[in-house]
């Protein structure tokens, strides 16, 4: 999630572990804290590929967390063991920390929960910016802030709210997974197909769907409020990698984005795409890997990341309709295009 979400969300967990020892420094504290693990962006890996797919890495490990809760809870109760025990400095720190890395993992981007072992942890059901979600966190704070004796109360509050509104995030994306299956099964295909689902900006109500079909790949929308589950697919080139080794680069971020990867080439450049982030033509993650040299042949090259697209707040206006329910409105955020 963005840097306020997780800043709040770490005041609100720190002053409801507080309870009525909560006042302006613990919540400063908290939200200290719950930026923390995202200062591995910090870190310069071999290439920008690299640099991405080893983002909420050892960082954002819930054995790396926990080890760090300890340390950190000792260093504060050498301080404040007058004023806190260890066990709620330690249940603070440690909860702290652990939300933001788990709700990390709520969003698309995947998260290493048990790094050093592989794997990525991505539920893909919200936003990395969601005002709903942010919101509630945000307006505890003042509210704690200036009426102590209920700080702890107002936090709390602020929780459960955030929290429903996570828990209704998974119950739209069970939602939309139910209509993807049923429109592949209508439209001829096997429903097995390898499928990825998000929620499109700052809402969890219209969905992206992409699915892998061979060399091609679907991508559609499903908004909670459509009168039909009929999801109308795009059907678009996935393309293929046209040389024979493939850099370490490549594998990692074909690994990272569970191969949700698109090939093509423009402007002499030999461009791979993470399918999963962005929508239409605007996807987040794209990045050079190769120029044509001479003789029409490719020269591979340290990956570079490649600008976003302009002109993406121009379809904010269509993004609303279609979340609306306006279902004339394709993948590409056209209308009868």
């Amino acid at each position: 999630m963005d840097s306020l979400t997780q800043a709040v969300l770490g005041a609100t967990v720190a002053g409801a572990v507080a309870g009525k020892q909560c006042n302006a420094k613990v919540l400063l504290a908290g939200a200290a804290l719950g930026t923390l693990p995202d200062l591995d962006v910090l870190i310069s890996y071999s290439d920008p590929v690299m640099d991405m797919v080893k983002h909420r890495g050892f960082s954002h490990s819930l054995f790396v967390l926990f080890g760090l809760s300890l340390v950190i809870a000792n260093i504060a109760h050498h301080f404040l063991h007058a004023h806190w025990s260890f066990k709620r400095l330690f249940a603070l720190v440690g909860l702290v920390l652990i939300t933001h890395t788990l709700l990390d993992a709520f969003t698309s981007y995947g998260t290493q929960l048990l790094w050093p072992l592989p794997g990525y942890f991505a539920v893909s059901s919200i936003f990395i910016i969601d005002p709903a979600y942010t919101l509630p966190l945000l307006l505890a704070i003042p509210f704690a802030l200036f009426n102590r004796p209920r700080a702890a109360c107002y936090c709390s509050i602020a929780l459960s709210v955030s929290s429903l509104y996570l828990l209704w995030s998974v119950v739209a994306l069970s939602v939309v997974e139910g209509r993807v299956q049923q429109s592949l099964v209508d439209s001829g295909r096997d429903r097995d197909l390898p499928v990825f689902i998000s929620p499109t900006p700052f809402n969890t109500i219209l969905w992206r769907v992409v699915v892998l079909d061979g060399d091609n790949y679907l991508e559609g929308l499903s908004s909670v409020l459509d009168k039909s589950p009929t999801i109308a697919f795009i059907e678009r080139e996935r393309g293929t990698w046209p040389l024979a080794d493939e850099p370490e680069s490549l594998l990692a971020q074909r690994n990272f984005a569970g191969d949700f990867v698109r090939y093509r080439e423009q402007d002499q450049q030999l461009i791979v795409s993470d399918l999963r982030m962005g929508m239409a033509d605007f996807l987040a993650f794209q990045f050079s890997y190769a120029e044509h040299g001479e003789g029409n042949q490719w020269d591979l090259q340290t990956p570079e990341q490649l600008g976003r697209k302009p002109g993406a707040e121009l379809y904010l206006p269509k993004l609303f309709l279609r979340m609306m329910g306006d279902q004339e409105i394709d993948a590409n955020l056209c209308r009868g295009c």
